[in-house]
């Protein structure tokens, strides 16, 4: 496949996936201070099908558009008032967080074992830069910020992560069976 004919795949998938964090970031699970989010989900997906890059790039595009104000961040919100806001730690955080996921698998391979590791690695980064915006932004002591933004969220997280590691796993799989997506040398996809 010709250089050209394979970026231009790899950005429409990027902006696909976009897309599907700003869609399951809808499905939300109110609490006190930080809603659940299915934000979280859609971020270990996009770096576990579509690696440390493109997997960042998603959530660089994912942010650029929720800043513009489309409504795309939890609860149908958007604009830049979000990413300063309390829970605008978490927003950042998906930065790293994609970047991490994507790399551990591209170091240790594209299946089911890494991406439950790399997932769980990536829940603690967002939650780690979540809690300490919070403690910020809302001016509230470590105790305070760790109980309502970090303890709440670590056996959802631990759930998702898992969700995000065997889903990907598999859509992975299938997109490179698909040619829709093209797997490095190191892809070990089919081990563990």
């Amino acid at each position: 496949m010709k250089n050209q004919q394979l970026k231009l795949r790899m950005m429409i998938v990027t902006a696909l996936f976009a897309a599907i964090i700003g869609v399951l970031a809808q499905i939300t699970i109110p609490l006190p201070l930080v809603p659940i989010t299915g934000q979280t989900l859609a971020i270990g997906l996009a770096a576990t099908i579509l690696g440390s890059r493109y997997g960042t790039l998603s959530v660089i595009l994912y942010l650029i558009i929720g800043s513009a104000g489309v409504p795309v961040f939890a609860e149908f919100s958007g604009g830049v008032s979000k990413l300063i806001g309390p829970t605008g730690g978490y927003l950042v955080g998906f930065l790293p967080t994609a970047f991490i996921i994507g790399w551990f698998m591209e170091k240790r391979g594209f299946n089911f074992k890494n991406a439950v590791i790399a997932n769980s690695i990536g829940m603690l980064v967002t939650l780690t830069f979540g809690t300490a915006w919070l403690k910020i932004a809302a001016d509230l002591s470590w105790s305070a910020a760790f109980a309502g933004g970090f303890t709440p969220f670590i056996l959802v997280g631990l759930i998702k992560a898992c969700l995000a590691s065997w889903i990907g796993v598999i859509v992975r799989n299938r997109l490179i069976s698909a040619r829709l997506l093209f797997s490095e040398e190191k892809d070990q996809t089919k081990s563990a």
